[in-house]
């Protein structure tokens, strides 16, 4: 195998941004694709096999675009970035920049940063309900908040309702002080601290009091028709088939609705089945209804969590397999 030398130059304003801090970026690259990288005087030599230095400059010209758009890169990143280059879609990362759903209070752009994040926001604009499905840290919720912010902001609906069934995750938390209120407010957190973040305090306890903002347990829909909504239901791997079917059942004209779940962290009891299971085997095949399923790669938290979902798929795949051959093996 043939080493050659790829040189490219790297504007000097952007250099630390993109190699990042004491070089970390270019040592994941170098380790990653197995190549060497020499940085000097605002120039890199890539050294390696042909398809590595290929992939390595592939890379940085992915990296520099993003730093010239007002990019802090981050390992999450660099990391997409290198699983593409092997993937031949070197350029996918730069166009999911350009798909800005809104800003978040402080200014800040909530996109999608990964081809199966894009795929889910694109399939939120396209159908009326979409089952967002894949591990923590995928960004399930929070983009689905976006979406509906940007619809109320847009007068494409007039109300947006978050729900989620009232479960505790393995835990019992025994009777809690308060009025109602109080009691449910520690199963919707994770939805308030997504509104907080995208719209602001104030401004979700003003729509919040005028009614047009909801957040409420999944029991609170019952009985309701929901007419001009965007409707959130979030954690349905927690709910029982009869709840899913009464929250689908719920929807009104000119309403769109998102079912968010992670099916490795269901809270139910051992015999109990989720509802999201069998609406993903009831209703896959009837129109204007999509299911889009995120993996590890889509996970753009910290880089740990995208380890702790990839070692937790492998001993989930490996825990299945022995079982599997334990029972042919009784079976003889």
């Amino acid at each position: 195998m043939s080493v050659i030398e790829n040189i490219m130059n790297i504007p000097a304003e952007h250099e630390k941004n993109v190699f990042g801090s004491f070089d970390g970026n270019i040592k994941k690259i170098e380790r990653t694709l197995h190549v060497t990288v020499i940085a000097r005087d605002s120039q890199v030599k890539i050294i390696g096999s042909d398809v590595a230095a290929k992939r390595a400059r592939s890379v940085f010209e992915q990296l520099i675009e993003l730093s010239k758009r007002g990019n802090t890169i981050t390992e999450q990143n660099v990391d997409y970035a290198l699983s593409l280059s092997y993937d031949n879609k070197e350029s996918a990362i730069v166009d999911l920049d350009d798909n800005i759903i809104c800003r978040t209070v402080m200014g800040k752009p909530v996109k999608p940063k990964t081809l199966g994040q894009k795929k889910y926001v694109d399939q939120i604009r396209e159908r009326m309900i979409v089952f967002g499905i894949g591990p923590a840290g995928t960004g399930k919720t929070y983009l689905a908040m976006a979406m509906a912010i940007t619809a109320l902001k847009n007068n494409e609906v007039n109300k947006i309702i978050l729900t989620r069934p009232a479960i505790e995750a393995g835990e019992n938390l025994g009777f809690l002080p308060g009025d109602l209120q109080s009691k449910v407010d520690p199963y919707l957190r994770p939805l308030y601290d997504a509104l907080y973040q995208i719209m602001g305090a104030e401004s979700f306890i003003s729509n919040s009091e005028k009614g047009i903002i909801e957040v409420a347990p999944l029991a609170y829909m019952r009985g309701r028709t929901l007419d001009n909504a965007f409707i959130i239901l979030d954690e349905a791997q927690n709910t029982t088939p009869a709840q899913m079917k009464m929250f689908l059942t719920r929807i009104g004209f000119g309403s769109k609705v998102i079912v968010t779940g992670d099916r490795t962290q269901k809270d139910l009891p051992r015999d109990q089945v989720s509802g999201l299971d069998v609406a993903m085997k009831v209703l896959k095949d009837v129109e204007d209804i999509s299911f889009v399923f995120l993996d590890n790669n889509d996970v753009v938290r910290h880089p740990l969590v995208q380890k702790i979902v990839k070692a937790y798929e492998e001993y989930d795949k490996k825990m299945s397999n022995r079982n599997s051959n334990r029972n042919k093996s009784r079976e003889k």
